[in-house]
């Protein structure tokens, strides 16, 4: 009976020792061996704006000083802020982070981080410093190219950005406030987020700790592949919350071999401006869902003009691609060279259309378009709205808008909460132009109450699309 227990009890101390190597089986990964490979290759980048020298007190500055040209020594001394000439301006620094991508020197970055730079030093996990040459830098992308002179370095692989998924780890290696060789790890919160700084860019958004001086820096795969370049953060504070954002290494390597070859990035351009197709939009347009690319206008003479693309229409795919969103268009179509040949599936009036266009080169001028107004007024309509004919004089004070009425009152509660107001100029009803006040007549005479209808306005220079749904009590 003794010996049953000891049996037992060995047994059990066993199965205890081992449920360590158990929790280290199923628990966080080790990203030592993934630090350990990969951050040779990531550099410190330090970058140096130069100042003005001071010149020679010159007759009059004290003169100055009593008239309140120059800022008093207090402020000048404590705040380091100086506004007289004589003290000139100090050099402007900043740092960031960026990784080898070829052994004979070439490293990537973010064009914020060298913007406007007239010196770009680059420090290697070594402790070596090298004066770098920048090769070239894309605002858009926010990628930069950069070259030292050295050979023999340790490089980082691309990955595939396409492949991640939501919930699978990454890690950041980059310099947070100067701390260098730091790592952070998290994991893939969502992918094709948008920024309207950079809307050619599907942001990868992590939750990876990235903070000032990481920019720059790789985000990277469990593999040791680079997957993203850390960009930027979303932040009231400044400071790190949880939301970082990477460019794709898809869209980056794209932009740096542009760059390497001919110093600058060219994209194609469809020539059309977008916006969300709302539900009331969707079911005014005749779609099952709110899916897809509101076209609100097209650039004159561009390529979705030559294609017959319109207003009203809403691009559903590109090139076989299709769009949940609209913010999913831009990075689509700007991957494409000028040139390119490309499918554009669009519904319009409920009905599925293809156009084949080919692709122009950003940027384009968008010509701005004059039109013509015939006289009359007209309120208390099915829209709920007041509308007017549109002077010479009106109009170029609009900012030349082609064809439409003017939007004197609103007064459906409807069309105010959908965002209409008095001053818009109101350029298509359903799919229906309105040139004028008789165009105006017309449309009304086929919209419902108690059904959405799209209403294609101008405002500031800008067209969108308003969608709401008129109630037979507002209209008299």
């Amino acid at each position: 009976m003794k010996k049953t227990i000891q049996v037992i009890f060995v047994s059990l101390a066993l199965a205890f020792i081992s449920l360590p190597a158990m929790a280290k089986v199923s628990g966080l990964p080790d990203f030592t061996e993934l630090m350990e490979t990969a951050g040779p290759a990531v550099v410190n980048i330090r970058v140096t704006q130069f100042g003005n020298r001071a010149r020679p007190r010159q007759e009059g500055d004290q003169e100055r000083y009593h008239e309140g040209e120059d800022m008093p020594d207090f402020f000048r001394r404590f705040f380091d802020t100086p506004n007289d000439p004589r003290f000139g301006r100090p050099d402007r620094v900043g740092a960031g982070s960026g990784f080898i991508i070829e052994s004979d020197g070439y490293i990537v970055t973010n064009h914020h981080v060298i913007e406007d730079a007239d010196q770009i030093i680059v420090r290697l996990a070594d402790r070596r410093e090298y004066e770098a040459e920048l090769i070239g830098s894309d605002e858009l992308s926010d990628v930069a190219l950069l070259k030292i002179d050295e050979k023999s370095l340790p490089t980082l692989k691309f990955g595939d950005s396409d492949a991640l998924k939501p919930g699978e780890w990454v890690a950041a290696i980059g310099s947070p406030f100067n701390f260098e060789q730091s790592i952070t790890s998290g994991i893939v919160s969502a992918k094709g987020r948008s920024n309207n700084a950079q809307q050619y860019v599907p942001f990868i958004q992590t939750d990876v700790a990235i903070n000032q001086g990481n920019s720059g820096g790789p985000l990277l795969n469990m593999d040791g592949e680079v997957v993203g370049i850390n960009s930027w953060i979303l932040s009231s504070s400044g400071g790190y919350i949880g939301l970082s954002f990477s460019i794709p290494i898809e869209v980056a390597a794209s932009a740096v071999r542009q760059l390497r070859e001919t110093g600058t990035v060219q994209r194609g351009l469809l020539g059309v401006v977008v916006g969300a197709v709302t539900r009331e939009l969707a079911e005014a347009l005749g779609l099952e869902r709110p899916v897809g690319a509101m076209v609100n206008d097209v650039t004159p003479e561009g390529a979705a003009d030559r294609a017959g693309i319109k207003p009203g229409d809403v691009i559903l795919e590109f090139n076989g691609v299709k769009l949940e969103t609209w913010n999913e268009l831009p990075p689509l179509v700007g991957a494409n060279p000028p040139g390119t040949d490309a499918t554009v599936l669009v519904s319009r009036e409920g009905n599925e259309k293809v156009f084949d266009v080919v692709l122009d080169a950003l940027p384009t001028d968008i010509a701005a378009a004059g039109g013509e107004a015939d006289g009359g007024a007209s309120s208390s309509n099915v829209l709920g709205l007041g509308v007017e004919s549109i002077e010479p004089e009106q109009r170029r004070q609009l900012g030349d808008p082609e064809g439409g009425v003017l939007v004197t009152e609103v007064e459906s509660d409807a069309a105010w909460r959908a965002g209409l107001r008095p001053g818009d100029v109101l350029l298509m009803i359903n799919n229906q132009v309105i040139t004028g006040m008789v165009d105006f007549e017309d449309a009304i005479e086929t919209v419902e109450a108690g059904k959405a209808v799209a209403l294609r306005i101008w405002r500031n220079g800008t067209t969108s699309f308003i969608a709401y749904t008129p109630q037979a009590d507002e209209a008299e």
